[in-house]
């Protein structure tokens, strides 16, 4: 552990485990992380990644401090070709190591003949990743071939790596299925890798069937068997991969593989974003650095933007929503202890408290939250917006995923108001005749001045966006750096057909941070106008705009 005092809150969580863990100390040290994302997990549905997209995930799980970044198979396809190609020159690893992945030699090949070894060689990483099939079954099914011949296959293929100067990790692939219908085979399989000179010896579950207890019980077996480092590849088919890397753990596994934030072909591959603090901070083995388990939040979101795919709010340890708290008795108690409904300080794999508000809340949830925002609200002031919110959540509101229109709810109740501009009217025109244009018009009164605009756009929101903006964007240059980014309408009624009471959330972003508004109304427009107007709102007071009101207004050039 190092001496750097920001880590004394990671050394204190530790303390604090081990004094009830006495059962635990035979756990390794350490552990090597082994990130196959832009392999296994590029595989999972609707992920795409170009080669930009897979340098730069590499220079981020680099960032967090993995030891194995496996980047994909060269001679595959142009795309890790290319990959490959371009890594020496343009990755800068600090911490992990480029790993190339491929399979044994084909049945009935040399291994100096066969095409994949070759293009592993000539891949130019220092350590390769080679899978071999481990079970009974899929060597005589799937490959056609004789037990005798899959265990050659291996020993040939590490074999022949070796003698090029490269480091081999040996995926077993399908060994627990296979461990349970012939031992003796699948044990054999990983001998003739071990023989042969493999690094570890990576048991994977391919199928994603196994549960915890039978994944302990065949790791201590192999990991008692073999003195070569013993590896665990999870999928997550059973909803037990992080589990089952832990327990394998326990049972000396020391090289733990799987992805950011468990993507993967079908239910994805073991999460490292939760794998990971979940080995540093329960089991107090070493997994990444420990200054950078605060990354692992950051890390997961970025790459998550990086692949395209939205973060899962509900993630343990790094989604939005997992160490955020709605009910009043949570948050109640959190106030006096932090740990109280927390397993974990937040701030340890970086993220944070965050209290949620809704019709559930209590008064020291808005008292939480408004200490948060840096507001002060007498007791008279929270009763009366406990009131508000619970009678608008009543009506249809969901103040909890709309965090622009709650912080403009509570800034109310203080006494503030917008200044920005007021609402005279709008209006909004569907022309058929030209497709599904749409026209609005909006007048505005911006401090003494009334404004009115008229705007064309593919739809409701975005004409009534683009008139505002058009009405005040001559008063409000702020503007032009908030875009709207998402747009989503929910039926809460369905019984009454078309009378039905609409929700409608917006998200907007300044660049820097995305928040959300909301509206509710039977009239789809009018729910739609509320939360734009909430939006536009929020981003001018974020980006400290004066208001119309104020005399340090910037006026219209018509004015000046």
């Amino acid at each position: 552990m190092s001496d750097d005092p920001s880590l004394a809150p990671l050394a204190a969580h530790r303390h604090r485990r081990a004094s009830h863990d006495h059962e635990l100390t035979e756990l390794p040290e350490a552990v090597d992380i082994f990130d196959t994302t832009l392999r296994d997990g590029s595989q999972q549905e609707g992920l795409s990644l170009s080669v930009d997209d897979k340098l730069r995930v590499a220079e981020q799980l680099d960032h967090l401090g993995v030891a194995y970044i496996e980047g994909g198979w060269p001679g595959a396809n142009p795309k890790d070709e290319e990959f490959f190609a371009r890594a020496p020159a343009e990755l800068r690893l600090s911490t992990a190591t480029l790993v190339a992945f491929g399979s044994t030699r084909r049945s009935g090949v040399r291994a100096a003949e066969d095409e994949v070894l070759r293009q592993l060689v000539k891949a130019n990483t220092e350590a390769v990743c080679i899978v071999a099939k481990a079970s009974e079954l899929h060597v005589k099914e799937a490959l056609r071939a004789t037990l005798e011949e899959a265990l050659a296959m291996a020993s040939d293929s590490v074999d022949f790596l070796r003698a090029h100067g490269l480091r081999v990790f040996f995926d077993a692939e399908h060994f627990f299925d296979g461990f349970r219908d012939n031992r003796e085979f699948s044990l054999a399989v990983l001998r003739a890798a071990a023989e042969a000179g493999a690094e570890a010896l990576v048991l994977c579950d391919t199928n994603g069937g196994t549960l915890p207890h039978d994944a302990e019980r065949i790791v201590r077996e192999v990991a008692g068997t073999f003195d070569t480092q013993v590896g665990v590849h999870f999928h997550n088919d059973s909803g037990c991969a992080v589990a089952n890397s832990l327990a394998a753990v326990r049972a000396g596994a020391t090289h733990v593989q799987g992805c950011i934030n468990g993507y993967g072909e079908r239910t994805g591959n073991a999460d490292l974003s939760a794998t990971i603090p979940n080995l540093a901070l329960k089991l107090r083995v070493r997994t990444i650095p420990d200054d950078r388990l605060e990354r692992v939040t950051p890390v997961s979101h970025h790459i998550a933007e990086l692949v395209n795919m939205a973060p899962n709010p509900q993630q343990p340890y790094v989604g939005s929503a997992a160490f955020a708290h709605k009910a009043g008795l949570h948050t109640s108690a959190i106030a006096r202890r932090r740990d109280a409904y927390e397993h974990v300080p937040p701030d340890l794999v970086g993220n944070g408290t965050r209290f949620v508000v809704s019709e559930m809340a209590g008064r020291s949830t808005l008292a939480l939250k408004a200490e948060e925002l840096g507001l002060e609200l007498d007791s008279e002031a929270l009763t009366e917006v406990l009131d508000t919110l619970k009678h608008l959540e009543h009506r249809g509101y969901h103040f909890e995923v709309a965090d622009g229109s709650l912080e403009l709810l509570l800034r109310r109740a203080t006494g503030w108001e917008p200044g920005y501009f007021e609402l005279d009217s709008y209006r909004v025109i569907a022309d058929h005749d030209r497709g599904h244009l749409t026209e609005a018009t909006v007048k505005v009164r911006i401090g003494e001045r009334r404004v009115l605009a008229v705007a064309e756009g593919n739809g409701p929101v975005n004409a009534l966006d683009s008139a505002l903006r058009s009405a005040i964007g001559g008063h409000y240059p702020e503007l032009a750096g908030i875009h709207l980014v998402d747009y989503r309408v929910r039926v809460l009624d369905s019984g009454t057909g078309t009378a039905a009471v609409t929700r409608v959330l917006i998200d907007t972003t300044d660049g820097d941070r995305v928040w959300t508004t909301i509206g509710v109304s039977e009239n789809v427009i009018e729910a739609s106008w509320q939360a734009l107007f909430d939006s536009i709102v929020y981003g001018l007071l974020r980006r400290a705009a004066p208001p119309a009101a104020s005399e340090e207004r910037r006026l219209h050039p018509e004015e000046r």
